[in-house]
Order: structure tokens, then sequence, then C-alpha cells
């Protein structure tokens, strides 16, 4: 790959200002009678993504609130599903954020908001691909936990879970402006085609959905003292293909890394999902390198990626 070319960034602005004074009535509302002390505890500011701010609120909690209407719906389905979730992967060891607050819009806020348990770690982002390979298997099983059939009323998503055809024409589009744009020179972009087509080629997912992360990859695991302690932001839950899960194995590890994962995962993931998880991996990484522009922890994920799903295509 050449060197990125940076162009505008691509994070939205906030529909709505957020700051501690809102965040404090919202929490004196509604938040007293399951956190007592909210009202005094330090409130504090510790990121703002695309779609959601998250504050700290003393040292057990965080408030999630969206910055976007596009991003309401997200946390109305967290609130409805981490309950289930946090359930199937308790015997796991890993941890979600499982909402201590259903808060509602009130005090001029539009959206529904959380409070969260705080989730003493790091984000596996922070460590290195190596370094992750500790806990490998630990996320393997959780997923396995995880991937279970869906009740028929699971929050619908239109890009997560899907066969791979329904995004062949978008995902066609963004390996060519790669292309185009020297991020990926003709050789690399010609394998993340290959890759995207052998899965395109491979059996689909026959069986009834199953719970899906839907945006798996290590900016969303928490990890501390060399063990995978929480998996967070389930704005994108849904159910489907497992593949599009699975393409955490690039995303998020080395080859010895993505040996673990895949040797560790449940026998219920035959060949075929696993082609189809190399295509998502491609398609996430393209995905990452063309809208990370703002962004260089995210566009260094991307081109990481980029160089696992290469090496296994050569490989």
């Amino acid at each position: 790959m050449t060197e990125y070319l940076r162009t505008v960034p691509d994070k939205p602005a906030a529909e709505i200002a957020i700051d501690s004074g809102l965040v404090r009535a919202l929490l004196v509302a509604q938040a007293l009678d399951d956190i007592p002390d909210a009202a005094d505890l330090p409130l504090v500011k510790i990121a703002e993504g695309w779609d959601s701010e998250v504050w700290r609120l003393g040292h057990a909690h965080a408030v999630r609130l969206p910055r976007r209407a596009l991003a309401a719906p997200l946390v109305r389905h967290e609130q409805a599903v981490l309950p289930g979730v946090a359930e199937q992967l308790a015997p796991t060891g890993v941890r979600v954020p499982l909402p201590v607050v259903d808060g509602v819009p009130a005090a001029g806020y539009p959206w529904p908001w959380s409070v969260v348990p705080w989730m003493e770690g790091e984000r596996a982002m922070d460590e290195s691909r190596a370094a992750r390979g500790s806990w490998a298997p630990t996320l393997a099983r959780a997923l396995d936990a995880l991937h279970v059939d869906a009740p028929e009323e699971y929050p619908m998503n239109p890009f997560r879970g899907v066969p791979l055809a329904g995004r062949s024409e978008a995902i066609a589009e963004r390996f060519d402006a790669l292309r185009a744009a020297g991020t990926l020179d003709a050789e690399a972009a010609t394998a993340f085609e290959d890759v995207w087509r052998r899965g395109l080629e491979a059996a689909p997912w026959d069986r009834p959905p199953v719970w899906i992360h839907g945006d798996l990859h290590p900016g969303n695991l928490v990890s501390h003292e060399g063990r995978l302690v929480g998996i967070i932001d389930f704005g994108d839950v849904t159910a489907g293909d497992p593949a599009y899960d699975l393409a955490v194995a690039w995303l998020a590890f080395d080859g010895a890394g993505r040996s673990r994962f895949i040797a560790a995962a449940g026998s219920h993931y035959d060949a075929a999902v696993w082609i189809r998880a190399h295509a998502w991996a491609a398609a996430v990484a393209a995905m990452l390198l063309a809208h990370s522009d703002d962004n260089p922890d995210y566009f260094a994920l991307g081109r990481d990626a980029a160089t696992e799903v290469l090496a296994d295509a050569a490989g």
C-alpha cells in the first residue's frame, strides 16, 4: 500500500450540544434511585465518537449519550438486548455494558441515553497484535456464546450480518475508490477483490439468524492485565451471519493469534464461514482506510488489518 492520501474529515457534526450541565440534569432527574450520589460524583467527558459521547461518572459508571438522531435507535437496541447478552456471556467471564439506567428524553435532550458500568482496563486497540493473541481463545468462546439463534424481533440492520451479495456493489465501489486515491496499489486492490470474490462464491449462511455484535474490532474490546474483560458498543447489534463478527480474526490478531482464535471457535463454524469472514475483514479494512481521515488510530487499524487480510490471501 502506498501512503494514504489525506482528505477532509469524515466525522459528522453533533446535532445537539452536550455539556456537563445537561448530563448532570439528566442524572439528577432519572438516576438517583440507582446511583444515589449521581448529583455529586465527578463527571468528565472522556470520548466522542461518530454517534455518541461518553462521560465518566465517578469511578464506577459511565454515561453514554447519542450526539445525533441517527444514533438514538442504537441506544434503544442496547437497552433492549444487553440484558440477555450479558446472561449469555456471563459463563465466559467477558462483561458487556449492561445499562444501570435506561435514560429517556428530558431537560431539552431529545433521545434515549444510558448509564453503564465502567470497565477497568484499556482499549485492545492500544495493545499490540501479538499481545492480543493471549486472549484470542477467550474472545472465541465469548462469540460462541453470543452466536445463538435470535428471536424474530431482533433489531434489523441492513449492513451487518447480511449476505455478502447484498453489499457487493458498495464494496466494489470502495475498492475502486481506494485504488484511484492510491491508498491501495493495483496489486493490493486486486488481492482485496479476490478475497471478496471468494467470499461471494462461498456457501451462504443457511441457518436461522444468530445474534451478532455488528461492530467487532479492537476499539470495542477491553483488556486488562493480559485478559479480555469486556466487549462494548453494541449499538449495531443485530442477527444474521456470524461471519461478520468473525472478521475480527483479521482485524484484531496477527497470524499466531488468529490461529488460536480459529482453533478455539465453536465447531458449528464451517470452512465457508471463515471464507466469508475473510471477505468481511477485507471490506471493513477498506472502510477504515477510506473513512478514518480524522482518526489516526482507526486508520492504523485499517492499514494493519489490510496487511493481515493480504497475508492470508497470499498464503
